[in-house]
């Protein structure tokens, strides 16, 4: 009994213990990633602060320059006004200064004239005074001082150059910072991740008609909820969006998530970044299996090319196959030609015993769907004796796949009924093979 009791203990200090230590290891994980959330935060606020210090010295700047602008453009206006004044001054002096003188050189004659009229008084001979007497009235006729207009041509007003800013020097009284746009809203519930696609859909927390146009930036991160400071990917730029949603199309989803932030921008200037948000891009993803494809076809990851000139390139995949220990491969390397014979269609089988199931291996349902509106064509359930691969035929062409495709959701409805599973795409993946191309 007391052996029995004391193992009894020792069972029950053990169980106590594994609970204690995985208890601990939970409290360990949730306080390492709380630390790290703070810490991520940390980063953030140390960039922002750094970013109000370099933008407050950016603005200020901006605000010198916009502000010797107005000087500039005063100086310039006084300088032309200025100018335009001395040159009025300049002409009322000159024709001041031509009647002037036309004045003086009539009165010096005229007084010249009246003192020769006033000695002539005092001739006392008949002929001679009668001779002086038609030399004045000769003179006194063609006198200038008789066709001289006694008005001064210009006036000295300056009136009509004088100024008045008084509406202008209101109008700099009430110069002040541009009203920003308001961040604008993401909407997660109207955000779509699927087929290479995502479409980011927002909205301004108040109508602004002077909003011109909307900014988006996105980048690729493995990390989710806030965009992390150092994060080694820049945002990507997308500029001149006139509507409330854009959709990014021929993406690649390499990454599990993708940060997106918009900003609103009028004619002057730029408001601040929405709260930014992360979407999940998990999906499909395969690739083209260079391996097993024909000769003469050169396989990226995702596109294939046909290649007529075979060479070099056919060695490696056929060293590559015979390594491999693909039976099928060997009958091909004997069955080599030259010039650009198009593909056989031949059989995938003679695979190693070993590797070869039970005839019913691979029963399951064979479905056909249209890639593009998600419908299905058609299915039918049957029997294969060797995995079902799709196969694509090139000859003098390409083709291109897209990766990273939404698993069609009947096929999400089957695996869950077919395996009591969950049909999530890395379920799918499991029960999946990578397309290869044979010839």
């Amino acid at each position: 009994m007391g052996g029995r009791c004391q193992n009894n203990n020792i069972t029950k200090n053990n169980g106590s213990y594994q609970f204690c230590e995985e208890a601990l290891q939970r409290i360990i994980t949730t306080l390492a990633s709380k630390n790290d959330e703070i810490q991520n935060f940390i980063d953030t606020l140390n960039h922002t602060l750094k970013g109000v210090q370099a933008n407050s010295s950016s603005i200020l700047l901006e605000l010198d320059e916009e502000f010797d602008g107005l000087y500039s453009i005063l100086d310039e206006m006084k300088e032309s006004m200025t100018n335009t004044i001395k040159q009025e001054q300049a002409r009322k002096s000159q024709e001041l200064q031509s009647q002037l003188s036309q004045c003086n050189n009539a009165l010096e004659n005229s007084e010249e004239l009246l003192e020769f009229a006033s000695r002539s008084l005092d001739i006392k001979e008949p002929e001679e005074f009668s001779k002086a007497a038609r030399q004045i009235k000769d003179r006194v006729t063609m006198a200038s001082a008789f066709r001289l207009s006694l008005k001064p041509k210009v006036s000295d007003n300056m009136t009509h150059l004088m100024v008045d800013f008084s509406q202008e020097r209101q109008m700099l009284q009430t110069l002040k910072f541009l009203p920003v746009p308001k961040a604008p809203e993401i909407d997660p519930v109207e955000c779509l991740v699927a087929d290479n696609c995502v479409t980011v859909a927002w909205r301004m927390p108040e109508e602004d008609n002077k909003i011109d146009h909307f900014t988006l930036e996105y980048r690729k991160t493995n990390f989710d909820g806030l965009p992390r400071v150092k994060d080694e990917r820049c945002w990507e730029l997308i500029d001149y969006i006139k509507g409330t949603d854009y959709t990014l199309s021929g993406l690649k989803f390499d990454s599990k998530y993708m940060n997106f932030r918009v900003r609103a921008c009028n004619k002057a200037v730029a408001g601040e970044y929405s709260d930014p948000i992360t979407l999940e891009t998990k999906a499909l993803n395969f690739s083209l299996d260079g391996s097993s494809s024909h000769l003469n076809l050169k396989v990226d990851d995702n596109c294939v090319e046909w290649d007529p000139t075979g060479g070099k390139s056919q060695e490696n995949k056929m060293k590559g196959k015979e390594n491999k220990g693909s039976v099928h491969v060997t009958a091909l390397k004997n069955n080599k030609r030259s010039g650009t014979p198009s593909p056989k269609r031949t059989s995938v089988g003679s695979r190693p015993s070993s590797i070869r199931g039970s005839r019913d291996r691979f029963t399951g349902q064979l479905s056909f769907y249209n890639a593009a509106s998600k419908q299905l064509l058609y299915s039918f359930k049957t029997k294969f004796t060797q995995p079902v691969l799709p196969g694509f035929m090139i000859w003098c062409g390409g083709l291109s796949l897209s990766t990273g495709l939404q698993v069609p959701s009947a096929v999400k409805t089957l695996q869950k009924h077919e395996n009591g599973m969950s049909g999530s795409t890395s379920s799918l993946n499991n029960v999946m093979h990578p397309p290869s191309l044979q010839h």
